[in-house]
Formats: structure tokens, sequence, C-alpha cells
């Protein structure tokens, strides 16, 4: 299993929340690409597609491999801000 790397608030060694500006960067959404469903930054590759492999038991590699426009930080970067969204609200 691969680990996402989280960020730490340095003087309390807790996660940290990924800011709107970051989000931008890994997930876009726009009316004109796809009929505004959230994709991958720079792609056509819809975000739930990430999703829709890992629920069906695919490795974050096999997911790479059939889009190799999504980079391997973009996809860390999802996985990370859901834990900690998933986290924040437990």
């Amino acid at each position: 299993m691969v680990a996402a790397r989280r960020r730490y608030n340095d003087s309390l060694g807790e996660p940290t929340a990924m800011s709107t500006t970051d989000l931008k960067k890994i997930v876009h959404s726009d009316p004109e690409i796809m009929g505004g469903t959230p994709v991958f930054v720079g792609t056509r590759v819809p975000v739930e597609s990430l999703f829709d492999h890992l629920k069906a038991g695919d490795s974050i590699e096999v997911f790479l491999d059939g889009f190799p426009s999504v980079k391997r930080e973009q996809v860390l970067a999802v996985l990370e801000l859901v834990e900690h969204e998933i986290l924040a609200h437990a």
C-alpha cells in the first residue's frame, strides 16, 4: 500500500489542512470540460475514475497506467485531502 505524505504543522505535529489554492492545482471543474465534472488539472480524467478504480480493487499503479496524463502526486494529494476530511470530522 502506498502511503500519502502528510503535511504537518511543525509546532504541533498535527496534519494541516490542504488550502483551496493547493486543491485548485490538483482538481479542476469547468462547465466546458466534461460538463463540469471535477477532473485532474491538465487532463480530462474525472477524479471519480480514481475512486472507481480503487473501489474495484485496482492499485494506484493500475490507475496511473490507464491514465498516463495524471501524475502520481495528483493522486496522492487527492487521497491526502480525503484522509484529512475524514479525520477532521471523526
